[in-house]
């Protein structure tokens, strides 16, 4: 091979590995500075939690995952005796109550001074159960499986009964003196007071038994039949499945289209499909979802914004959970 021919190959071999090198670089070029124009999001559902007022034990669940509910809907059974018992205990103390109005309105008789008496020590007991009641409840509140507000109410119980036993008190002394014109009416006042203790208890015994108040699915039931809940515990969540809407997290320099008030396409991959959806609500997500440049060029931080959308028409089949994707 002569000395032209070789120049000549290693020439081209040179030509040849730098067309190589520049098309890498193109390619390379064009590939990295492509912006990905893909926004996916995902369909959400309002929900609420049912749970009770009151710290008991499930006795019975109508309802499982999955089951939709309308308002008005027994949900579940709880137990709570010792709240049954305080009813029982408010009712006798209303029951005496109104005796001794009866009693102040009548005029006492030695029998009567001797029940008003008898009254006094009925009050006197129920004291007694409200103050463990709300012992029991100190200690729960001690140990953080209740709020303040809850002992606090067992507390203002307690001192509801406290309060029963002077006025049983006072009656059976007036009993004894006899009863005046202003006696008279404390008397009808403390039997409105001890009828009021008996329907707040009443109330109270109503959130044994969770009702629906809104129509919708159930998405979680969290404890089994038997086990305790605590107070305020949440028992189920349901999703109301009326309030649907898409979320996205969104680069600022890709809100084109997406304002509020906008209307857009979004595709659905569980249905093969596109739907309409329209812009309700928008809100930057705060400086820890700022995108940093990293490049020297002139470059600038891009802040992302949570956007939200809801169908312009009811979509049968949507669920919470799936993607929605935006491709502009």
């Amino acid at each position: 091979m002569s000395k032209k021919s070789q120049h000549n190959n290693i020439l081209l071999a040179v030509i040849g590995f730098t067309a190589v090198v520049i098309l890498v670089g193109v390619i390379g070029f064009f590939t990295l500075e492509q912006k990905d124009d893909t926004i996916q999001g995902e369909v959400e559902v309002s929900e609420y939690r049912v749970s009770c007022k009151l710290p008991g034990r499930v006795v019975e669940l109508r309802v499982q995952e999955g089951d939709y509910v309308h308002v008005g809907d027994t949900l579940a059974i709880l137990e709570v005796p010792e709240m049954k018992s305080q009813e029982q205990m408010l009712q006798a103390t209303n029951a005496a109550a109104e005796a001794m109005k009866d009693l102040t309105d009548a005029g006492a008789r030695k029998e009567q001074i001797q029940g008003a008496y008898q009254l006094v020590q009925q009050a006197e007991a129920a004291a007694t159960i409200a103050k463990k009641t709300y012992n029991r409840m100190q200690n729960l509140f001690n140990e953080g499986v209740i709020s303040g507000q809850k002992r606090d109410e067992a507390y203002a119980a307690y001192k509801a009964t406290e309060a029963q036993v002077a006025a049983a008190r006072s009656q059976y002394d007036m009993a004894k003196n006899g009863a005046r014109e202003q006696e008279k009416r404390m008397a009808a006042n403390n039997t409105q007071a001890s009828k009021s203790a008996v329907d707040v208890v009443k109330n109270l015994l109503k959130e044994t038994v969770q009702i629906a108040q809104c129509e919708g699915e159930v998405s979680n039931v969290y404890p089994k039949v038997g086990e305790l809940v605590g107070l305020g515990s949440p028992i189920m969540s349901i999703s109301i499945m009326s309030d649907m809407w898409g979320t996205f997290n969104v680069r600022e320099d890709h809100l084109k289209g997406l304002n509020k008030g906008d209307e857009f396409t979004a595709y659905v991959p569980a249905f093969n499909k596109d739907i309409k959806m329209k812009v309700y609500y928008l809100k930057d997500q705060g400086s820890y979802a700022t995108w940093k440049a990293t490049k020297d060029n002139g470059d600038y931080d891009r802040k992302t914004f949570e956007v939200k959308a809801r169908p312009v028409t009811k979509i049968e089949g949507l669920r919470p959970g799936m993607s929605l994707v935006i491709k502009n």
